[in-house]
């Protein structure tokens, strides 16, 4: 017997959005509709995607920063291959398992000598609910602060900590008493730490959000008022760790950063198995597992999956032979650096930011009056529809996927895999140019469209429907 995975692909082929409206998800099955990404696709390679017409298309959201060695990497793939042909015994619960071990020491070899302790997890969110439980744990406190625009997951845990509204309502009371400071305000986050009650302070060091990068010294003087006020610094590297920003943790970009925990997870599947892990302090762990009855108080059924765990060995050394952070490094100046220089050429591009390929694109109120009165057009209709001109050119003009960066944000984010080729970095910056040029013309289609949009979201009564949930 024999599972036929290429018929059944063959059988459905083209019914993605039927499928998705009648038995998963009829409203964001919508959305792609009402924007115009609701495409097929059946192949992925690299930076590439194709659709089932065979158009080819650059693809600069890497599925949230998860493919940072580009899509179906042969090298990753045919590890994997390997390990399932020798009948390795996985998940046999009670042992400790050989392979997550080895991930664990070759993690902790890149990361701070104070991180002394490593939990493996499914995904990013996990992490986060992982690091909040430890941290209450190690502390005896229950009390949590965040960052304003921040996003460390949907989960329950992790909802009190997001710095987006939208994700909480209808949801009830969530895990709480938890505070909001702007990112980079010092003074705000020592009030928030002035009562001694916080168990955490969780942070990205370049938020997904907006693509929100803090003042330099921030993080570390952060740290620094954490440890003074008992406080856990936990560091959330779920999208911009393991390399995107130029080096393997974003929190090495401010010399003398030392975090009581770390998050990891998405580039860490190297895009095929779900993993992630949270790197500590010693005595964090021992805290929470501090006898042999508490010695599995905290688990997960597939957290150290040796399946998963391949996955992340596999993508370490590939990521090495690669030297993927310092080519995120040259890619993300090449592209950050050209993208700038447009800013004096368009009246619409407020400001361009980047760590290596972690680009927010920020756009804002243009100085002509027709320019202007096309902006609050747009933004009467719907605080979120504005980036959607930019995102849908580039997607039906120039076959090139990204995204907007967070409700009522004027930002679009540009995440690539880290090996994308200089070509590639070209025909973004082509497409995104003849996309400025055409949104600088009011009234134009681009504009048309739009209206059309926003009327139909009114209509609906429903919540911007730019944005996607997660990254």
């Amino acid at each position: 017997m024999r599972f036929d995975v290429e018929g059944l692909l063959a059988e459905h082929a083209g019914r993605n959005q039927a499928l998705h409206a009648a038995h998963v998800n009829p409203m964001f099955a919508r959305v792609l509709e009402t924007i115009g990404f609701d495409r097929c696709y059946v192949r992925g390679s690299g930076c590439h995607l194709w659709d089932d017409r065979g158009v080819k298309y650059l693809d600069m959201l890497a599925g949230y920063g998860v493919f940072c060695v580009g899509r179906n990497h042969p090298f990753i793939r045919d590890a994997l291959t390997e390990f399932l042909a020798i009948d390795h015994p996985s998940l046999v619960q009670m042992e400790a398992p050989l392979l997550s071990g080895v991930l664990a020491e070759r993690l902790k070899a890149r990361v701070p000598s104070c991180l002394e302790r490593v939990y493996f997890t499914n995904s990013g969110a996990e992490g986060v609910e992982t690091a909040i439980k430890l941290a209450r744990c190690a502390t005896g406190r229950a009390g949590l602060v965040h960052a304003r625009k921040a996003y460390h997951g949907l989960t329950t845990g992790a909802l009190a900590v997001i710095g987006d509204d939208i994700f909480r309502e209808g949801f009830g009371p969530l895990l709480g008493p938890a505070a909001e400071v702007p990112l980079g305000d010092l003074e705000a986050l020592r009030r928030a730490l002035a009562g001694d009650d916080v168990a955490a302070f969780i942070v990205e060091p370049v938020q997904g959000k907006g693509v929100g990068i803090p003042p330099e010294g921030y993080l570390r003087e952060a740290a620094a008022l954490c440890r003074e006020h008992g406080t856990m610094f936990v560091v959330d590297e779920v999208q911009c760790g393991m390399g995107r920003t130029g080096k393997f943790l974003a929190i090495e970009h401010e010399p003398g950063v030392e975090p009581d925990m770390v998050v990891l997870s998405k580039a860490l599947s190297g895009g095929y198995v779900p993993v992630g892990a949270v790197l500590m302090r010693r005595w964090i762990h021992e805290r929470t597992f501090s006898s042999m009855d508490r010695a599995v108080v905290h688990s997960s059924t597939f957290g150290q999956g040796a399946l998963a765990m391949v996955a992340g060995l596999a993508t370490l050394e590939l990521m090495d032979h690669l030297a993927l952070a310092e080519r995120a490094r040259q890619a993300g100046d090449y592209l950050g650096e050209a993208l700038e220089r447009m800013c004096h050429r368009f009246e619409f591009i407020k400001q361009v930011r980047w760590r290596g390929l972690m680009i927010g694109i920020e756009f804002g109120e243009p100085r002509s009056l027709g320019l202007r009165g096309a902006w609050h057009m747009a933004h009467r209709l719907d605080r979120s529809l504005f980036p959607q001109a930019v995102t849908i050119p580039l997607l039906d003009d120039h076959h090139v996927l990204t995204q907007v960066a967070g409700h009522h944000i004027d930002v679009i984010k540009l995440i690539p895999p880290l090996n994308i080729e200089r070509e590639d970095c070209d025909w973004f910056l082509a497409a995104f140019e003849d996309a400025m040029h055409k949104l600088h013309r009011f009234p134009g289609p681009v504009w048309e469209a739009l209206s059309k949009i926003g009327k139909h979201s009114l209509r609906a009564r429903r919540e911007p429907v730019p944005v996607s949930p997660a990254g």
